[in-house]
């Protein structure tokens, strides 16, 4: 169901993650000045464009669309890349309308189950408990739709999400995340350098949290 790249591309933090995953720190909390920053180190780290681009879809929902915008603007003027064709809009048919929304059901509810593991049926319980649409959009939306779809691996979804929540002090979703990325595969000695590259895009204290929290998570994994 995921087209994921080979686990290995993400040994020793090839240097094309590393500035995903700070251009996805960059994405969340800089201003104009750093994502142009970040936009050049991916155009020389020779970051495979559909990864950016995957990136950039997949930060509206951890960065709003304001920040997606403005990334975007950005990564349109460094890299020179022009925007893919449009995507054919869905038959008008209900019937072929419907099938597409159940196979993004059916696609998120796979995705979440593999990021959170055994606390998936406890996430689902609480976000109902929240707002029952809410939940409808996470799993239809954000796992199916977006976090499903393939030119990126889970794996390295992940890592941008947990750079994005460390950038944004996000502590519990980066809790979630870092689980995340070691249930979808990510050696832990990896997610460690995914968080280290990100010492000067970060706050110092965010990051040291990040760091801890990951040790306490590989602890309890022992």
């Amino acid at each position: 169901m995921h087209e994921r790249e080979p686990v290995s591309d993400i040994v020793e933090l090839d240097p094309r993650v590393g500035a995903l995953v700070r251009f996805s720190a960059r994405i969340a909390t800089g201003g104009d000045e750093a994502m142009r920053a970040a936009c050049v180190e991916c155009v020389g780290a020779l970051v495979p464009v559909r990864w950016v681009e995957e990136l950039l879809l997949q930060s509206y929902l951890f960065c709003g669309f304001p920040r997606t915008l403005n990334a975007t603007r950005e990564w349109r003027r460094i890299s020179g890349v022009l925007a893919p064709a449009a995507t054919a809009e869905p038959t008008p048919d209900s019937l072929a309308v419907g099938a597409q929304y159940e196979q993004w059901r059916a696609q998120g509810e796979a995705t979440c189950a593999i990021v959170y593991g055994g606390f998936y049926a406890k996430l689902r319980h609480t976000i109902v408990a929240l707002h029952p649409e809410l939940d409808e959009w996470m799993i239809v939306e954000g796992y199916g739709k977006i976090l499903s779809r393939p030119g990126l691996a889970l794996q390295l979804r992940e890592l941008c999400i947990v750079a994005a929540c460390v950038a944004g002090a996000q502590e519990r979703q980066l809790h979630s995340h870092l689980h995340g990325s070691l249930n979808a595969g990510v050696p832990a000695g990896e997610v460690r350098q995914c968080l280290e590259v990100l010492r000067g895009v970060v706050p110092d204290d965010e990051l040291q949290r990040a760091l801890l929290l990951l040790g306490k998570l590989e602890q309890q994994r022992r």
